[in-house]
């Protein structure tokens, strides 16, 4: 660990730095003055292409100037627009004075004579929401979707495993009718899967309209372009989003809403699923590998502690706490346009970071575990009261009256053994192939379609 990351405030850039860096490309400062600067001059080949004012389409030598400008983009040429910012106080402002700078100093006549194209008709918010929108985007793709499906990966690989393996569930942490460890593996595994689609299916949407979102200049300064056109090629076929068509000085942000819910959504299922685990672990039927030089506790030696899923469960919390206050303040603007996003925005990164390392906190933690099957089978033979469910469902079929009332005056908040439950089902009254169906019934062999299900499950994606 580096000064810097020992005297970061935020964990995500000191504790955690190692294990967050992918996001440094995505999230950070650096990462969003390269957006802008993207967005910037992707926006001036667009003007040149429509030969906006006395523009005209690039030579493909000035194509590729201009394209290296985006590939060659280095640290020195942020910190040059960071010396910029702090000389005006304007971040946006920045970058379209670093782009004037570099066509300047260029030997294309093309540039030299339109630096003053660079930003024309934009608003800092025309190229703030479209750098976020790719950032956020990026993000998605590339960072949180493999993640979520290396994580289901594992899922699945436990749940292959561990479908036959019978298990006691546990309903308001009492024993209930027997399940399978796959089985309930294979209900998360089911919830993220769909999860993540509905995450992947949140429309991203973009605007680039001048001040208040009317093209106001626009069309004073060149009012033989249909701008409306131009901006909604550039934002849905040049960056890949849809265009937002009425809005104010911001695109409202419905959108990053609707992302935030939908992360919201996979952290608490991500919660529930870290929280089980660490239940059963608890209870035994997981164990976990020793690390040999880890240590569990600072004064018991014999510990080893379920920390990835601790980890990731406080993780997921934080995470879900940012993004419900973006999915509820930033679709909120007074009048045509309030600062109050802009801070908020800058936080995109570490909700969306907190995230990621819960998810990367939940992959270390299966990658961790393996199903203990003695203590499982253990529980669930010692557990026959819970076959007072089957043996009042056969009395049922069979005409007995109050079969339920029945079995609870022998079972409810006790503990049975085989014995009892073979002499109960010797005293029925039923026919011999169910009263034998009964008598061989373990609770290990009460699973249902519980093994099925959860092959089922496996099969998908």
């Amino acid at each position: 660990m580096n000064e810097d990351e020992l005297f970061a405030i935020c964990p995500l850039d000191g504790r955690y730095k190692s294990r967050s860096r992918s996001l440094e490309g995505t999230f950070s400062e650096a990462a969003l003055i390269t957006y802008r600067m993207k967005v910037e001059i992707l926006w001036f080949k667009k003007l040149c292409l429509e030969s906006v004012g006395d523009l005209v389409p690039l030579s493909p030598e000035t194509e590729r100037q201009l394209d290296s400008w985006i590939r060659e983009f280095s640290v020195e040429d942020i910190r040059e627009i960071k010396s910029i910012e702090k000389e005006i106080n304007h971040d946006v402002k920045a970058v379209e004075y670093f782009l004037k700078r570099k066509a300047e100093a260029s030997d294309d006549i093309l540039l030299k004579n339109h630096i003053e194209m660079f930003h024309f008709g934009c608003t800092s918010e025309d190229i703030n929401n479209l750098a976020y929108a790719g950032m956020m985007r990026d993000a998605r793709e590339n960072i949180l979707i493999p993640k979520i499906d290396l994580l289901n990966d594992l899922l699945r690989e436990l749940i292959i495993g561990t479908a036959s393996i019978s298990m006691v569930s546990r309903t308001h942490g009492q024993p209930a009718s027997p399940t399978t460890v796959g089985k309930e593996l294979a209900n998360y595994r089911m919830r993220l899967r769909i999860s993540k689609e509905h995450f992947k299916a949140v429309k991203i949407f973009g605007k680039l309209n001048g001040a208040v979102g009317n093209f106001n200049a626009h069309v004073i300064a060149d009012p033989k372009i249909n701008w409306p056109e131009v901006s909604r090629s550039f934002i849905e076929e040049d960056l890949g989003f849809i265009m937002n068509e009425l809005t104010t000085q911001i695109e409202p942000h419905d959108w990053v809403a609707r992302y935030s819910n939908e992360l919201i959504v996979m952290n608490s299922i991500l919660i529930d699923l870290c929280r089980d685990l660490w239940a059963y672990i608890s209870l035994g039927y997981f164990k976990q590998t020793k690390e040999k030089n880890e240590v569990g506790s600072s004064t018991m030696p014999h510990k080893v502690n379920p920390i990835d899923f601790e980890n990731a469960e406080g993780n997921l919390g934080l995470s879900s706490s940012l993004l419900q206050h973006f999915s509820t303040k930033l679709p909120v603007s007074r009048y045509q346009r309030d600062l109050s996003d802009s801070t908020v925005m800058r936080n995109i990164g570490v909700a969306i970071g907190y995230t990621f390392l819960s998810l990367d906190s939940t992959v270390r933690g299966l990658k961790k575990i393996e199903p203990n099957k003695s203590r499982v089978y253990q529980d669930i033979e010692n557990t026959w009261e819970v076959l007072a469910e089957p043996i009042q469902m056969v009395m049922r079929k069979n005409g007995i009256s109050n079969a339920y009332e029945k079995l609870k005056a022998i079972s409810r908040g006790e503990h049975l053994d085989r014995k009892q439950i073979s002499a109960f089902i010797e005293s029925l009254d039923l026919p011999e192939k169910d009263k034998n169906t009964l008598l061989a019934l373990l609770p290990s062999d009460y699973i249902g379609l519980a093994e099925e299900l959860a092959k089922k499950e496996v099969e998908k994606d």
